[in-house]
């Protein structure tokens, strides 16, 4: 069987902390560049060091077939497309400047939060599929994980917007994960409420913005309703709706849930994100606190204090 290196570009240490950016690049460049019949076996082996962010999952996990899936770089079509634009990250220097961001928001986030219990990190940066429509189109070439603890998993298209927000988007996917590792809120997939993923959204694009400005700190599905009140109201009337499975046309808009099997509730893409700003800049405003020093606030502290209920 191929494997394929998957040694780290670099990490990092800070208060006894590891970040690990692996070394996708070359593992990528890799992969496109073997015969055909290698790819998949090369793929898996680049995939395994995430696998511990399935650990949740019942049954064994197809690490290929979760790539693809989440809209990951094909393995037997485009691919010198695919490796033009592996090339355009490279020359960008996409990794290392993930790797610093990652470095310098955790330094503030424990700042904003002393004594802050923080897992070892790693963290899988891929390409996505250009012959994606629904990532290319709706999703603006980017997709993030970072919800489980010590994992962080971004997939993306290096349209320039994206390759401008690569720090941004490290930063709010470390916000996730820091806010759901031990010591922080319990995610529980049957009983988690809208109104908690809608607040983490807007939580973590406050951290980016806190650290990289508003220009590049909104996530880019959630700008074009940022002030849009009837996406707004909306939103607000399924904060209660419980169960993880409901979140996709909550959140994400009627797209990404017609793409996923989800029965849509009439919301344009990225609503979730645009409102989770709302909600938490007005909660922010209101209490004097940072987006760093919110971390872990109750999301229907947040919402109760944002509606004034």
């Amino acid at each position: 069987m191929t494997t394929v290196d998957s040694d780290v570009t670099s990490m990092s240490s800070l208060a006894q902390v590891t970040i690990t950016v692996l070394d996708t690049y070359s593992a990528m460049k890799q992969i496109l560049q073997a015969p055909v019949t290698d790819r998949v076996a090369m793929l898996r082996s680049m995939l395994e060091p995430s696998s511990g962010m399935y650990r949740y999952f019942p049954g064994d996990v197809d690490l290929v077939a979760m790539h693809q899936q989440s809209s990951g770089f094909p393995v037997d079509r485009d691919e010198e497309r695919c490796l033009d634009a592996l090339e355009t990250l490279a020359a960008a220097g996409a990794w290392e400047r993930m790797q610093r961001a990652l470095d310098d928001a955790l330094a503030v986030q424990l700042a904003g939060k002393p004594g802050l219990e923080v897992p070892d990190i790693t963290v899988l940066f891929l390409l996505g599929d250009p012959g994606d429509a629904h990532f290319m189109g709706p999703s603006l070439g980017m997709t993030g994980s970072g919800g489980i603890s010590g994992y962080i998993v971004i997939t993306l298209w290096p349209f320039p917007e994206n390759v401008e927000r690569l720090e941004a988007t490290a930063v709010h996917e470390l916000n996730h994960n820091l806010r759901y590792s031990p010591g922080g809120v319990v995610w529980n997939p049957m009983t988690v409420t809208v109104g908690e993923h809608v607040v983490s959204e807007g939580l973590a694009d406050a951290f980016a913005r806190q650290l990289h400005g508003d220009e590049l700190g909104y996530a880019r599905i959630g700008v074009p309703h940022l002030h849009d009140d009837a996406v707004f109201a909306k939103v607000v009337s399924g904060l209660d709706v419980t169960g993880m499975q409901n979140f996709t046309a909550w959140v994400h808009g009627d797209a990404t849930a017609e793409r996923f099997g989800v029965t849509p509730v009439g919301l344009p893409t990225g609503a979730g994100y645009a409102v989770g700003n709302r909600l938490v800049d007005t909660y922010l405003a209101a209490t004097g606190q940072t987006a760093a020093q919110a971390l872990h606030a109750d999301s229907s502290e947040i919402i109760a204090t944002a509606l004034h209920r």
